[in-house]
């Protein structure tokens, strides 16, 4: 799909091993407005605390990104390697250094290989416009087993605009923002407000909604860039256009964190768990990130074992009012309690056989209010705990 005004590159700077695309660029060909969210982790990395600061303008014209390495807890040197990148960018695509973002994610507390990066930025610069989404989307990977992206399309005033994005993220997952890279492109007109408005939103509702292994990470971003090439008037908050690309936004940012989840490391299920009947949607939220989370469950899941108990108990300390005999728990369509007790018979068997799926839903119903959530998940297997063991080499 064609985003109009935007040029993508990806090279090889060796980041971290030969071999594969590390160092990406998103170039606008005109200022961009641009809205963000970003780790709430207090250990921030270098790019983070620079694009924070670029921001408050509200634009950018260029994003430049390298996997391999977080330039994280690197101090006054990760910040000089930062803003170096950013300068070296924009003078060979003849723009302000302050309209150059950066990005980066891997290994925490490693200088960057500067002296790689910079003998890559030429070629960056001059096949800018030769990469595919798909180009951009390798680069940015880490521990993920395939690329991550999305597209759609739109239409405001009569004109159609065009939307696209790209993520990463395999570990290291438990928002409480976006705990990855997301970086999404449209060529739509949108008024800057409603921009962040939307956006913000739209994060809550998927990268905010989404818990592999329960950590946070330090270069957290998601972010889209709307360079307005396509021409239609304005989209605005109150408006059937600005609904519509509310709801388009939602749905494309909601794939892209179904793919962080189903790529989870070691993964071996996709769980989408609900929590409803909750005396608010905040408190329902709470209590399915406290099961998405636990430990015991995503063994559970693993081990195909319909332990319903543990996912009782994770909701009964999530902090979320529980009253006990109320509640009911269904594994897909199996009910496996009900009134706070198993429901017996054939239930244990037709339980396990929902665990044998590689996707299943788990629902709980607290029958105390109209509070709802869904967060997804994934399982906890022998093999995430090999990728980690060995992350750094």
């Amino acid at each position: 799909m064609e985003i109009k005004g935007f040029k993508f590159s990806a090279v090889e700077a060796a980041v971290k091993k030969p071999g594969r695309l590390d160092l990406a660029l998103i170039f606008s060909e005109k200022p961009a407005e641009v809205a963000a969210v970003f780790t709430t982790n207090k250990v921030k990395a270098a790019p983070v605390l620079l694009d924070e600061e670029r921001l408050k303008s509200g634009k950018a014209q260029a994003l430049v990104v390298n996997s391999g390495n977080a330039n994280a807890c690197t101090g006054e040197r990760g910040m000089v390697d930062a803003l170096e990148t950013t300068r070296l960018v924009a003078e060979g695509l003849g723009i302000s250094p302050e309209s150059v973002l950066v990005s980066s994610t891997g290994v925490i507390g490693q200088f960057l290989p500067m002296d790689r990066i910079k003998s890559a930025i030429p070629a960056l610069i001059s096949t800018c416009g030769n990469s595919s989404l798909a180009d951009l989307s390798a680069a940015i990977m880490t521990t993920d087993t395939f690329p991550k992206m999305e597209s759609r399309s739109g239409v405001a005033g009569g004109v159609q605009y065009s939307v696209a994005g790209v993520c990463k993220g395999a570990g290291m997952i438990m928002p409480n923002m976006a705990t990855m890279l997301a970086f999404i492109v449209t060529d739509a007109a949108v008024e800057p407000g409603f921009l962040k408005e939307c956006f913000k939103k739209a994060n809550n509702r998927s990268f905010n909604a989404i818990t592999i292994d329960g950590d946070t990470s330090t270069n957290d971003t998601s972010l889209i860039m709307a360079n307005g090439a396509a021409n239609n008037p304005p989209i605005c908050a109150g408006t059937p256009e600005g609904e519509a690309f509310e709801a388009l936004l939602n749905d494309l940012l909601l794939s892209l964190a179904k793919l962080i989840v189903k790529d989870g490391e070691g993964a071996t299920k996709f769980v989408a768990i609900t929590v409803m009947g909750a005396v608010s949607d905040a408190e329902a939220k709470q209590a399915a990130m406290s099961v998405a989370n636990s430990s015991l469950v995503k063994t559970a899941f693993f081990g195909q074992d319909a332990n319903w108990g543990r996912i009782f108990a994770a909701v009964g300390y999530s902090g979320a009012q529980v009253e006990q005999l109320k509640t009911e728990l269904f594994f897909d369509d199996v009910q496996m309690v009900k009134d706070g007790l198993f429901t017996g018979g054939d239930a244990e068997a037709r339980g396990t056989e929902v665990l044998r799926r590689p996707e299943f839903s788990v629902t709980v119903d607290l029958h105390l209010g109209s509070g709802s959530a869904t967060v997804y998940t994934s399982d906890l297997s022998y093999e995430y705990v090999k990728i980690n063991a060995d992350y750094r080499t």
